[in-house]
């Protein structure tokens, strides 16, 4: 893997030169943009609103607009100076218990790599986290963005897990979510057996993106010149009428499956 930043994780005033990596990757289709009538590509181009020329990327710039159609431009060197410290660094400011972390909150994971003069910290802060049972959360600067993260041991790892704002998580109070009031023990307690039964311990590798693979397959099959076969029609949904009967039937099908 390539290093995408470095810098140094800091609490206290403990220092760890770091290396980050992106703990993730993407696993969609690169779907290309063609012309229907004879498949040619679509290429985009950065032209200027006002003439309609073509701007050469190394002639591009960023800028903010500061008032109607006035621009302030910002260079790589504005944008270090915003904050040069933090750009470089990776700044645990609290330690709280993960179970704290509402999951909306959750964005992206990275992975940190002690750099040559930083094992030994790197070691002692992973295992001060081991024990104390808590994260770190840190502010650190990544791409010209300020982010905040929480700081994981995972096995020998140290995990930065990107996580949002608080301004970011949209509210839920506009929702029209119904009560308890019309749910009945009886419908309670078949649920909770169907949950029992379809409870497993949670293997990530388990879980698959079966559409990108169908997309593939058909892909495959048409560059064979196979008409792809057409999806078997799933059945419309039971209607929710009578949820004690829809619940036994479940369970009653997850027992034949494990017979």
């Amino acid at each position: 893997m390539k290093a995408m930043w470095s810098g140094s994780i800091s609490f206290g005033l403990v220092n760890i030169p770091v290396k980050l990596f992106s703990g993730s990757q993407s696993n969609t289709l690169d779907l290309d943009m063609l012309r229907k009538s004879d498949l040619c590509p679509i290429k985009y181009l950065r032209v200027c609103e006002r003439d309609g020329k073509e701007v050469p990327y190394e002639e591009i710039v960023k800028g903010y607009e500061y008032t109607d159609g006035e621009y302030i431009v910002l260079t790589d060197k504005d944008f270090e100076s915003a904050s040069l410290e933090k750009t470089h660094l990776i700044d645990i400011v609290d330690f709280v218990d993960e179970r704290e972390i509402d999951t909306r909150y959750f964005e992206k994971p990275y992975y940190l790599e002690p750099e040559k003069t930083g094992p030994k910290a790197f070691a002692l802060l992973r295992e001060a986290l081991k024990r104390s049972g808590k994260v770190g959360v840190a502010n650190y600067v990544l791409r010209n963005r300020g982010s905040i993260g929480i700081v994981k041991p995972l096995d020998n790892l140290l995990v930065l897990n990107q996580i949002r704002y608080h301004e970011e998580v949209r509210e839920a109070g506009e929702l029209k979510l119904p009560g308890n009031e019309n749910v009945r023990e009886q419908e309670v307690a078949l649920a909770l057996s169907l949950i029992d039964q379809l409870t497993a311990k949670f293997d990530p590798a388990k879980y698959k993106d079966q559409y990108v693979d169908d997309l593939k397959r058909i892909i495959e099959e048409k560059a064979q010149g196979r008409q792809p076969a057409a999806p078997a029609k799933q059945p419309p949904p039971p209607k929710v009428a009578d949820m004690m009967a829809l619940l036994k039937e479940s369970i009653k099908q997850k027992r034949k499956e494990a017979a």
